[in-house]
C-alpha cells in the first residue's frame, strides 16, 4: 500500500511541477431563444484554472480558432502543451497556428472527456452556474453573459482546489460592513467590505 501511495506523491509532485505549461481548449452548444445553435469556446489555463479565453460564433471554424488561441496567449507566453478534443472544428489551419506558436497539440482519445477533465468542469460550471439560468437573446447577448461570467469566475469565485482564492489572487478585506453587490442580474454575488 505504501508502495502506491508513494508513487502517488510521485506522479502528482511531477503533474504540478508542468501545470504552468498545460492549457486546454473545447467547444460547448448554447441554444438562443429563437433554438439557434451559438457554440462557445473555452480556453483555460491549468496553472490557476485561469480562464484565459472566452468566446462565441455561429460557425466554429479551424481558422476562427486558431485567432481565438492568438488572441489569449502572447507569443512569447504561450503553454507548451494544450489539451482538445477530437471535434473536426480544430483542422489545419488551428493546427498550423500553434505549432507556429511552439505548443504542442495533444487531442484526447475518442470518447474519452475525462482525459481533459478541467475544461470539462469549466464547461459544466458555466452551464449550471449561468446559461442554465439565462434566456439568451443572440450571440452578442451571449458573448456579454460569458465576458461577464469570466471576470467573476476569475476574479471573485473561490476555488477549493486554490485553498478558497479566485485565479486572479484576491486581496483579503479586514475591515468595513459586508455588502452584496448583484452579477448577472443577481444570479452570483460578491461580498465585499465598505468603508464608511
Amino acid at each position: 500500500m505504501h508502495f502506491y501511495s508513494g508513487l502517488l506523491m510521485y506522479f502528482c509532485s511531477g503533474v504540478d511541477n508542468h501545470v504552468a505549461g498545460i492549457a486546454a481548449i473545447d467547444l460547448f452548444v448554447v441554444r438562443t431563444i429563437s433554438f439557434k445553435l451559438l457554440y462557445g469556446l473555452v480556453i483555460l489555463h491549468h496553472a490557476r484554472r485561469r480562464l484565459v479565453g472566452i468566446a462565441v460564433t455561429t460557425n466554429p471554424t479551424a481558422e476562427w480558432i486558431a485567432g481565438q488561441v492568438t488572441e489569449a496567449f502572447p507569443w512569447d507566453g504561450a503553454p507548451r502543451h494544450l489539451l482538445r478534443d477530437r471535434d473536426g472544428a480544430f483542422g489545419s489551419a488551428y493546427t498550423r497556428r500553434i505549432r507556429a506558436m511552439g505548443i504542442r497539440d495533444h487531442p484526447v482519445a475518442a470518447r474519452s472527456p475525462w482525459q481533459s477533465g478541467h475544461v470539462e468542469r469549466m464547461i459544466g460550471s458555466i452551464r449550471r452556474e449561468c446559461v442554465d439560468h439565462l434566456v439568451v437573446t443572440g450571440e452578442a447577448h451571449l458573448h456579454q453573459i460569458l465576458k461577464t461570467y469570466a471576470a467573476y469566475y476569475d476574479d471573485i469565485r473561490t476555488h477549493l482546489s486554490l485553498d478558497k482564492d479566485a485565479p486572479n489572487f484576491r486581496d483579503p478585506q479586514t475591515v468595513g460592513s459586508i455588502a452584496a453587490m448583484p452579477i448577472l442580474g443577481g444570479l452570483h454575488h460578491q461580498y465585499v467590505r465598505i468603508r464608511f
